[in-house]
């Protein structure tokens, strides 16, 4: 059985998500990019030059994608950002983007890990 990622096409100005072809599993065959500028109305209407692609592998950001409000690509890194519903506002906000939530706790468990250690080194007097 074929798992295939999302393909994240976007304009390459403003970073805007122009297609988002989901995640597939079964018996799919994935598309290659030419095939997706035939396939999407939205993709069909542009300048080739002017959108950018992000391959995701199956399953990844599978969590920031259930819990987010939006989703964009930052045109300056390439990289996508995510904006998360404020549950304790009650009046639509505007956006705020930011770096993958599960990218975040990653980099926060290996602080902490490098911390501890750290601190396991200074007890033992190994500083």
């Amino acid at each position: 059985m074929a798992k295939i990622g999302r393909k994240i096409y976007y304009d390459k100005q403003t970073g805007n998500i122009l297609v988002d072809t989901g995640e597939m599993a079964g018996f799919v065959t994935e598309t290659t990019i030419d095939q997706d500028f035939e396939m999407y109305a939205a993709l069909k209407e542009r300048a080739r030059d002017t959108v950018g692609v992000i391959q995701l592998e199956f399953g990844q950001y599978a969590q920031d994608f259930a819990e987010c409000s939006g989703y964009r690509v930052n045109p300056q890194t390439l990289e996508l950002e995510f904006s998360y519903p404020d549950p304790n506002e009650t009046e639509p906000q505007e956006p705020v983007y930011r770096k993958p939530l599960s990218e975040e706790l990653e980099e926060t468990k290996q602080a902490i890990a490098e911390l501890t250690l750290l601190l396991a080194q200074m007890q033992m007097g190994g500083m």
